[in-house]
């Protein structure tokens, strides 16, 4: 089971432990959970405590033991709801206080699959209509073949449409029959380099899909209408 997304909505390694072992067990006091775990009696008391404030746990006294009780998961996406109403009481002021900053950074550098997620999000909140990539390689889809399908959604909803240059490596993913608004060709068979560039609007963004992959994000409109030129070149020499 890929427990990565329950880590991702800011459960803790010992939490996602925890209530996954009650899952199984139903009903259980701290014993139980221990042997299931292999987690230390303090830190399996600290985050049964922690599920109990999240909602995730409930808590019944039976004489000198508390038995525990996982929450129904469908509950999680009461608890990510509540998350995200929260955060969006605060996002006026968090982009007020990003308009006024005096100087925008024109290189951004990102790591790991978290990190190459939001330099990919920044791309798509870039404007312009045509979202412009060469180099894509089958180590991409290390970020989810559901995240990939969502992104390029969200990218056609905004009325954003997409010419895509993929490595030979990507053609049986068949990008073209699962993204809206997209047209889609591949480079020959041989030599694949690990680097994906991403051209939209006045950014661009690079990335390099090795095991723990690494980007930059460029803001930058003179290098992007450069880049966007070469990209040019290349579409009109690939094969659909």
């Amino acid at each position: 089971m890929d427990t990565q997304i329950l880590e991702d909505i800011g459960l803790t390694n010992a939490e996602i432990k925890i209530y996954l072992a009650l899952l199984e067990l139903g009903t259980a006091t701290a014993g139980p959970i221990l042997d299931k775990t292999g987690l230390q009696n303090s830190v399996v008391h600290m985050t049964l405590n922690k599920l109990v404030e999240k909602g995730l746990v409930s808590s019944i006294r039976e004489g000198k033991r508390n038995h525990y009780q996982p929450s129904n998961p469908k509950h999680i996406v009461e608890y990510i709801n509540e998350k995200r109403e929260r955060f969006e009481q605060i996002l006026p002021e968090l982009l007020n206080k990003q308009q006024i900053s005096k100087e925008k950074p024109e290189i951004i550098s990102f790591k790991g699959i978290k990190g190459i997620k939001e330099l990919l999000m920044e791309l798509l909140e870039a404007g312009g209509k045509e979202h412009h990539t060469f180099g894509s390689t089958k180590e991409s889809l290390m970020l989810g073949d559901v995240w990939w399908v969502n992104y390029h959604k969200k990218r056609a909803q905004k009325g954003i449409t997409a010419n895509l240059m993929f490595n030979e490596s990507l053609k049986s993913w068949k990008a073209e029959f699962k993204y809206p608004k997209s047209e889609v060709k591949y480079t020959k068979a041989g030599f694949e380099p690990l680097t994906e560039t991403i051209i939209r609007n006045n950014k661009m963004g690079i990335i390099i899909w090795i095991e723990k992959p690494l980007g930059i994000l460029i803001n930058n409109k003179i290098a992007a209408e450069s880049y966007d030129k070469f990209f040019e070149m290349m579409w009109k020499s690939a094969k659909t």
